[in-house]
């Protein structure tokens, strides 16, 4: 068995692993590289002929783990995608939103690059290009095995996201464990992480391996004082968010606080579109659903709407926000603040020292984002340097990952003596400390593969 590591190879995004064995060639994932110019550039890059691949196994409907699904297409993949129902729905409206900011990111880009006389860029995939990948998903069940040629594999839940998986595979007579990406434990609204079986080979995300994450209870504590004080200044929050597990948080967290009592009467922005859109999805999937969430919504038909949200789908709305001055939360896309929505409300709202900006996820390297967790004193935001002058907030513990502990904890329960470890999904300053671990307590082979190298096991 061969595999060829085709992103997310020390760095965490990209996800896409090539496995050669059995004489068929199947990818695990096949995500988009995102934050620097420098990892963007590498999406068109693949070792390999995608007319060639025989069918793709996808983990979830992040865009860093299914982003070149229409690109794979485009270049001639005709075989079948593998994932779970809820992740097909999830990967839909991911795709065909990322198509569209794609569109419109590179039309704004060659207007300036033409005028630099630069060379224009070309489009990764059109949104015609993600409507012909629909056709290639086929929807599985959890814990089911289902075999293609020598290869047979099974999903298990991940606990990273609404109906994330885990990949169990049978290979060559071989156990393969992909970990996609390991849910956070503890999270309000999804069930917590399977536990994993025993195997051969184990690839493991390590986005958060060298890190311990604060608990939930804390974290939505350090949440309440931040939209209190902000409050108490007069200010408004804003919040970068994902559309997909963070933004649903956000406004599960918010409608608990107006119940009971602990909201002072303010506006709430969910300023995305696909945020919209992924929230109606929540509901078209209760298998995924924490018990409790599950007989909320069967009580009230609803586990999110409270009187202060207002949902904002077009652009006039959007803008008509930078003309409020209350006490607002404004919950915006991206999550990394590298586009989207959330970049108007930066330019119109960072510089003032009332206001606060919440980050909730990671901020991977090169994003505006991280610029700002790290302290940046001023940023550029379309092509304007605006002074950073808002409270930053960091909570960690509303991350869909898992940390350090848990990650050694799956792996120490997927291990057995002589497993061979690959870790995957992370920055060499979390990796380093985490093989170190590894090796040492688990007496384990540890590999780090480098972006395009291949181990065969």
């Amino acid at each position: 068995m061969r595999i060829t590591f085709n992103g997310a190879a020390r760095v965490v995004t990209g996800s896409c692993h090539l496995v050669e064995a059995g004489g068929v060639r199947f990818l695990l994932d096949c995500g988009l590289f995102q934050g620097s110019e420098e990892l963007e550039d590498l999406n068109p890059k693949f070792t390999f002929d995608p007319s060639e691949v025989d069918f793709v196994i996808l983990s979830h409907g992040h865009l860093d783990h299914c982003g070149r699904l229409p690109y794979l297409v485009k270049k001639g993949f005709n075989g079948k995608i593998y994932a779970t129902s809820g992740t097909v729905d999830i990967a839909h409206l991911i795709l065909l939103d990322a198509a569209q900011v794609q569109e419109e990111h590179v039309k704004t880009a060659n207007r300036k690059r033409l005028r630099e006389g630069k060379k224009p860029k070309e489009l990764l995939y059109t949104v015609d290009d993600v409507f012909d990948t629909f056709s290639h998903f086929t929807r599985c069940e959890f814990n089911r095995w289902y075999s293609v040629g020598p290869v047979k594999f099974r999903f298990h839940d991940a606990g990273h996201i609404l109906c994330s998986e885990f990949i169990e595979l049978e290979v060559e007579g071989k156990r393969l464990l992909f970990s996609g990406d390991v849910g956070n434990r503890g999270k309000p609204l999804i069930r917590d992480p399977e536990p994993p079986p025993k195997a051969d080979v184990v690839l493991i995300e390590t986005t958060y391996a060298s890190r311990r994450h604060k608990s939930f209870e804390e974290s939505v504590r350090e949440f309440k004082e931040a939209v209190l004080s902000t409050f108490e200044r007069g200010g408004s929050v804003l919040i970068p968010t994902f559309a997909l597990e963070r933004a649903q948080d956000i406004l599960y967290i918010l409608k608990n606080m107006y119940e009971k009592g602990e909201l002072p009467p303010c506006r709430v922005f969910l300023d995305s579109p696909l945020a919209i859109s992924v929230t109606k999805t929540f509901r078209k999937h209760p298998e995924c659903l924490e018990d409790k969430v599950l007989r909320e919504l069967k009580e009230r038909g609803d586990i999110f709407s409270f009187p202060y949200l207002e949902f904002t789908r077009t652009v006039e709305e959007s803008k008509r926000i930078n003309d409020y001055r209350g006490r607002a939360i404004i919950i915006a896309g991206n999550g990394m603040c590298t586009g989207g929505r959330i970049l108007h409300h930066i330019k119109h709202r960072i510089w003032d020292p009332r206001n606060s900006i919440v980050f909730v996820g990671y901020q991977a390297e090169g994003t505006l984002g991280r610029a700002i967790v790290e302290g940046a004193k001023k940023v550029k935001v379309f092509n304007e340097i605006v002074a950073v002058k808002a409270s930053v907030y960091t909570i960690n513990g509303f991350s869909s990952h898992a940390d350090g502990p848990q990650l050694f904890e799956w792996l120490r329960r997927a291990s057995k003596e002589n497993t061979e470890v690959v870790l995957v999904h992370g920055e060499e300053s979390s990796m380093e400390p985490f093989a170190l671990e590894v090796k040492g307590k688990l007496q384990l082979p540890v590999y780090m593969p480098e972006l395009y190298s291949t181990l065969e096991f």
